[in-house]
């Protein structure tokens, strides 16, 4: 196994990174094509996969929680950031700035 899954908080990192990635992608790409260019199949695609690693992604979250047994308001403010595209890097710089690796 990696070195970074093999904890609660490694996996997070992996998830909201890849989770966030979608996210962007979703927004920044597939919906233009969608309105701009009438491509609907690009938002079904990619807002499935983002749909499942946004479901990975409150996984993880929630393995951290009882992992580092975060307060309600640090998963809370977690799972908000999570909801803004780039959001994930908010994420990432927090778990780094905590040290948050083990």
């Amino acid at each position: 196994m990696l070195k970074w899954t093999q904890t609660a908080i490694g996996r997070l990192r992996v998830v909201s990174a890849i989770e966030g990635l979608s996210y962007v992608l979703l927004v920044g790409v597939a919906m233009p094509l969608k309105y701009m260019a009438g491509m609907p199949e690009a938002v079904r695609v990619v807002g499935m996969a983002h749909g499942v690693l946004f479901v990975a992604f409150v996984a993880a979250l929630a393995m951290a929680w009882i992992a580092r047994r975060w307060s309600v308001w640090r998963v809370a403010s977690l799972f908000v950031l999570s909801m803004i595209p780039l959001g994930a890097l908010a994420i990432e710089h927090q778990l780094r700035a905590e040290g948050a690796d083990a």
